[in-house]
C-alpha cells in the first residue's frame, strides 16, 4: 500500500503495513502484545477492573497478565503490584480502569515504563465538558511526550480473536473469523457480540474506539487492511474525526476490502446525542455522503442492515457484479425480494437460455420460465437443491437468494440439508427461511453450514 509516512498531529502513525516487512507495526502491540498490564484491576464484583482482568487471563494470549493495584497484594489470585514501575516484566501494553483524574498521571508512569501502548477504558473526559476535555488533552500530551499509542478513552476495550486478546469489559470473547469491527460506541459492540454467538459470525479484530483521543479510523482501516485475516470491515461511526486520515485510508483498503459504514447524527438531535455520548462532532451528513461515494465506502442506514452485511461477508465469497438470481416457492416473497434487490441497486440476473432450457426438464410445468424462479408451492428437497445447482452454473449470475415458505408439501430441515452442500460455490449463496418454529431447525443448519439466513 505505498511507503510508510508519518501523519502531522499523531503519534507516529504509519499509512501501510506490510506484513512481510521485518519492523512491527505501530499497532500490533494492540492485537499481538507480548505482556499486559491492567491498571486499576479490582476484586470488587461487577467491576470493570475485575471484568477486564478476568477475561484477559481467560483467553490465553500467550503472555503474562500484571493487575496493578497501590491497595492490593493480589488480585484474583495474581500478586498485584503498586505501580507500572514496579511490574518485575517488560509490559508493553497497558489497559487503564482506572477514574479519569488519574489516567493522565498513569500514562506518564507507562511511558517511564517503556509502555508502548495503552487501551483507555475509563469514562469521563471530553464527553462531560471542559473539565473533562482539559483531561483529554493533558492524556494526550503525556502520550505524545512517551510516544504511546492511545485506543479510547471511553471504550469498552479491544478483542483480537485469532491471538486470543480479550482487553475488554465484554461477557464473552469474539469468534475468531474474517471481519473487522469498529465501533465508537460501547454498548453496540456488546449487542453485535450477543448476535454474533448465534448466528455463528466470526471476526480478526473486534475493537471499541471510543473518543479517538489518538489511534482514529485511519489508523485501523490501514491496519485492517494489510492484515492477511480481515476479508472486510464494518464501522460504526458517530464522527469521522480526522477526516483525511480516514478518506485516505479508505480510498486504498476499499480496492481490495468491502468498508461498511453506519453513521449515527445524520439529524441535528442525532449529532446532539453523539456530542453527548462520546464528545464527538458528527458533521454534514451530506458532505460524508458524498466522501463515502467517492472512496467506495458504502453505508447502510439500520442495524440490522449492518449485522446482515456482517454475516454476509463472513461466510460467503464477495459477488463479482450487481446480478442476483431468486429461487423460491412463493411469488409473493419473491416479488417483495425483488423490489428490495432494485431499490439497492442490484439487478435480476437475465438467465440463460441454456439455463432455462434444462430448468424445464425437471420442473413443473407451470413454472415461471425467468427470475425468479418460481419452482411452485409443492417443491420438495430435492427440486429444490437440483434447481439451485442449475441456477448457480448460470454465467449471467453473481450470486444467489434462496426462499422457502413453509408450505405444506415443503420440508424446511430436509431442504436446508441438502442446500448446505453449495454453501462454498465461487458466488453467495444467501437463504431466507420464512416463518418461525416450523423453519428454526432449517435456519440452525443453514447457519452452521456457512450460508446466511
Amino acid at each position: 500500500m505505498g511507503t510508510a509516512t508519518s501523519r502531522p498531529g499523531k503519534l507516529g502513525t504509519e499509512t501501510a503495513h506490510n506484513i512481510y516487512q521485518a519492523r512491527p507495526h505501530p499497532l500490533d502491540v494492540f492485537f499481538r502484545p507480548k505482556n499486559i498490564a491492567v491498571i486499576g484491576a479490582t476484586e470488587a464484583p461487577g467491576s470493570v477492573g475485575r471484568t477486564t482482568l478476568w477475561n484477559l487471563i481467560s483467553t490465553p494470549f500467550g503472555g503474562a497478565v500484571f493487575p496493578v493495584n497501590p491497595n492490593r497484594a493480589s488480585v484474583l489470585g495474581i500478586k498485584a503490584y503498586k505501580t507500572i514501575k514496579d511490574v518485575p516484566a517488560e509490559v508493553d501494553l497497558a489497559v487503564v480502569v482506572t477514574r479519569a483524574p488519574l489516567v493522565p498521571g498513569v500514562i506518564r508512569e507507562c511511558g517511564e515504563a517503556g509502555v508502548k501502548g495503552a487501551i483507555v477504558i475509563s469514562a469521563g473526559f471530553k464527553e462531560l465538558g471542559p473539565e473533562g476535555a482539559e483531561l483529554e488533552r493533558q492524556l494526550l500530551a503525556e502520550a505524545r511526550r512517551f510516544g504511546i499509542r492511545i485506543i479510547g478513552p471511553n471504550c469498552l476495550g479491544l478483542m483480537s480473536p485469532p491471538t486470543g486478546v480479550n482487553a475488554t469489559f465484554a461477557a464473552g470473547m469474539a469468534r475468531p473469523g474474517n471481519v473487522g469491527f469498529i465501533s465508537q460506541s460501547g454498548a453496540l459492540c456488546t449487542a453485535v457480540l450477543d448476535w454474533s454467538f448465534q448466528e455463528m459470525v466470526g471476526f480478526s479484530a473486534f475493537v471499541s474506539i471510543g473518543s479517538m483521543v489518538d489511534v482514529g479510523w485511519g489508523d485501523l482501516i490501514d491496519y485492517l487492511g494489510n492484515d492477511p485475516k480481515t476479508r472486510s470491515i464494518l464501522i460504526y461511526m458517530e464522527s469521522v474525526g480526522d477526516a483525511r486520515s480516514f478518506l485516505s485510508a479508505a480510498r486504498e483498503v476499499a480496492l481490495s476490502k468491502p468498508i461498511i459504514v453506519i453513521k449515527a447524527g445524520r439529524t441535528a438531535a442525532g449529532g446532539q446525542a453523539a456530542a453527548s455520548h462520546t464528545g464527538a462532532m458528527t458533521g454534514s451528513d451530506a458532505v460524508l455522503d458524498a466522501a463515502f461515494r467517492r472512496t467506495g465506502v458504502l453505508r447502510v442506514n439500520n442495524i440490522s442492515d449492518l449485522f446482515y452485511t456482517a454475516e454476509v461477508l463472513a461466510k460467503q465469497p464477495r459477488p463479482r457484479g450487481p446480478r442476483m438470481t431468486i429461487l423460491t416457492n412463493a411469488g409473493g416473497p419473491a416479488v417483495l425480494a425483488t423490489d428490495a434487490l432494485i431499490a439497492a441497486g442490484g439487478e435480476l440476473a437475465e438467465l440463460n437460455p441454456a439455463t432455462i432450457e434444462e430448468l424445464s426438464k425437471f420442473l413443473p410445468r407451470h413454472w415461471s420460465r425467468g427470475n425468479p424462479i418460481d419452482i411452485l408451492g409443492d417443491a420438495d428437497a430435492e427440486r429444490y437443491a437440483k434447481a439451485l445447482e442449475v441456477a448457480a452454473r448460470d454465467p449471467n449470475s453473481d450470486g444467489l437468494l434462496v426462499i422457502l415458505t413453509p408450505q405444506a408439501m415443503t420440508d424446511a430441515t430436509a431442504t436446508a440439508e441438502l442446500l448446505k452442500n453449495y454453501s462454498r460455490l465461487d458466488k453467495p449463496v444467501l437463504a431466507s427461511w420464512m416463518g418461525g418454529a416450523e423453519v428454526a431447525a432449517g435456519v440452525r443448519i443453514l447457519n452452521a453450514a456457512n450460508i446466511p439466513t
